[in-house]
């Protein structure tokens, strides 16, 4: 890799002992934070966002092997970092958590890739050679000199300050669920009987959010409810492997959102209408810290509540005292049942938090997004956010796996953490 050694010694901090903005002092460095860029220079491509965070994606899958919920954090700390090394140079909007400010003769395609390889390298080490032929791709791309030098540096800062932004952040710990199984209380369920050992979830230390239980809902509906019988009536109908009055439109919704390309979508979204460097990181930043943040709090929730799934209340429907249930000791969801609580439904929460940080990023309703199902391999096309979300609630109904109740209150719970957020974090500066 070229000149490494000499980039990671151009690394200079100065801490400002009045405001604590730091400010940088990298080769040839004239340029003050906030100065448009220089007359005839070159936007930086766009590109160097998107595939790295696509580089990221496969990175992540490969080492890591996380579920789908632990996905985001990975995710939220490269897109981060991406961030605040392209904006510290840009300008444009707000940096994450930071004041880091390079010169506006970095090149910021040089940073990007920088800060994604050194996030990636740091936690992924065995990734290492295929990271750094990688980077060493991105930069033949880039012009040698200069802006190149800069730039690098700068995005290996940013990815320093993330890494050490998220140490010792819960992630991983070991958190028990201590509720003992009773009527209406979570169990682990059939066919693996697997305990709930992503609980650490609930507790980690958000990316936006001032704690976990922020934005946590009220309880779920009584057991004795109508609400609850409603509830259990639908999925009984809907949501079983047999014998249930799905449509075939129906089903291909509940396997569609199993797993998906969010990542992709993002970055074809922002190609396709010609994001600049810019408002790609902040694209990938804000909805991945809010789906991050979004899980968290869904998993909050289901540690606080601790609801048993639809399998086990459909089994054990005559022990919860509510007359209008009926017990079917043979009912089988048309999806495994994942191993947690039902309330909150995680993918809805998710799905709340993403589309309401994406219309507020983007300021319309109309989110045009192409996603790709990793489970199908089927693609579907949402213009508007509310298409999006009413297909995440009722695809986890149709699956068979959560209440339409953990399915509304995890989207709206999405959608209020993301609202906060967007009031603090990715905004424009002038």
């Amino acid at each position: 890799m070229r000149n490494r050694r000499a980039w990671s010694a151009t690394r200079t901090v100065v801490a400002g002992l009045a405001c604590g903005v730091l400010a940088l002092a990298l080769p040839g460095a004239h340029a003050r934070a906030g100065e448009d860029h220089p007359a005839g220079t070159v936007t930086a491509d766009a590109s160097a966002v998107t595939e790295w965070m696509g580089t990221a994606d496969a990175t992540i899958k490969a080492e890591a092997r996380p579920d789908p919920p632990g996905m985001f954090f990975w995710q939220a700390y490269v897109s981060t970092a991406v961030y605040n090394a392209v904006v510290g140079i840009e300008g444009r909007f707000a940096p994450y958590k930071w004041d880091g400010r390079a010169p506006r003769t970095a090149s910021s395609a040089a940073a990007a890739a920088a800060a994604a390889h050194q996030v990636l390298r740091h936690h992924f080490p065995g990734a290492a050679p295929r990271l750094d032929a990688a980077l060493t791709d991105t930069l033949a791309q880039i012009p040698d000199g200069e802006a190149e030098d800069q730039g690098v540096a700068f995005g290996e800062l940013a990815a320093d300050h993330i890494i050490d932004l998220r140490r010792d952040d819960g992630r991983g710990a070991s958190v028990p669920f201590p509720a003992r199984p009773r009527p209406g209380v979570w169990r682990p369920t059939p066919p693996g009987q697997t305990p709930f050992t992503s609980a650490w979830i609930g507790r980690v230390r958000p990316l936006l959010l001032d704690s976990p239980h922020q934005f946590r809902p009220g309880p779920p509906p009584a057991l004795r409810s109508a609400r609850y019988a409603r509830d259990l009536h639908e999925l009984a109908a809907y949501g079983g492997r047999t014998g249930s009055k799905r449509t075939p439109e129906q089903t291909d919704t509940a396997r569609f959102f199993v797993a998906l390309d969010l990542q992709g979508a993002l970055g074809d979204h922002a190609t396709r209408h010609g994001f600049d460097i810019a408002e790609t990181a902040r694209l990938y930043a804000a909805a991945n810290t809010a789906q991050a943040d979004a899980v968290i709090a869904a998993w909050d929730a289901k540690l606080h509540y601790g609801t048993w799934r639809p399998v086990t209340a459909i089994r054990e429907a005559d022990t919860d005292g509510n007359p209008a249930t009926r017990a079917d000791r043979h009912w089988e969801p048309l999806l495994v049942t994942p191993a947690h609580p039902d309330y909150l439904s995680g993918h809805a929460t998710m799905g709340g938090a993403l589309m309401r940080m994406l219309t507020g990023i983007l300021g319309t309703s109309r989110v045009d997004l192409h996603i790709r199902s990793i489970t199908t391999g089927a693609s579907r096309h949402y213009r508007y956010a509310r298409e999006y979300e009413q297909d995440v609630v009722d695809a986890r109904v149709w699956g068979g796996i959560h209440t339409r109740t953990a399915d509304e209150a995890g989207s709206a719970t999405g959608r209020r953490l993301a609202a906060w957020a967007l009031r603090t974090y990715f905004r424009p500066v002038s």
